[in-house]
């Protein structure tokens, strides 16, 4: 489950997961330096992804930014809740500085939209510093979301 449900996209993550079946559209992950990020409680507060970087955290520019795979939305009818998985993402040969976090936003445009048209979703715990070999991000079994 994230570490941190951004308040923007409470109650509509589920809804945003699931436009990713169109062609320009797409959930993005993009590593969070340790340096310099804010806490949870500020964290939560941006409401785009442009804003989250024009803060004091850093994105991890090194490492470069992964759409996510093979998403997928279930209605649970016997728990009232919504999952979201996704595939776990790798970083091959990964360098640069530590990180702390991967910000998971939806873009609507990955043609030609910028960070502030990014919506974040969840900010999912992921500490390490790159030593050049893969890093692979394991997503919870079940998901990496739950809207209850």
């Amino acid at each position: 489950m994230p570490d941190i449900s951004f308040n923007i996209s409470k109650g509509k993550a589920a809804y945003l997961a699931g436009l990713t079946l169109g062609a320009n559209d797409a959930l993005i992950i993009t590593p969070i330096e340790t340096s310099g990020i804010v806490s949870d409680a500020t964290m939560r507060d941006y409401d785009d992804l442009g804003a989250l970087l024009g803060g004091a955290s850093n994105e991890q520019t090194t490492m470069g930014r992964k759409t996510a795979a093979s998403v997928t939305v279930t209605v649970d009818d016997t728990n009232d809740w919504v999952m979201i998985d996704m595939a776990d993402p790798t970083w091959t040969a990964a360098g640069g500085n530590p990180i702390s976090a991967l910000a998971v936003c939806y873009d609507p445009d990955t043609t030609g939209g910028t960070d502030a048209d990014q919506i974040p979703i969840a900010l999912l715990a992921c500490v390490v510093t790159p030593a050049g070999g893969d890093i692979t991000y394991q997503v919870a079994s079940g998901g990496f979301y739950k809207a209850a």
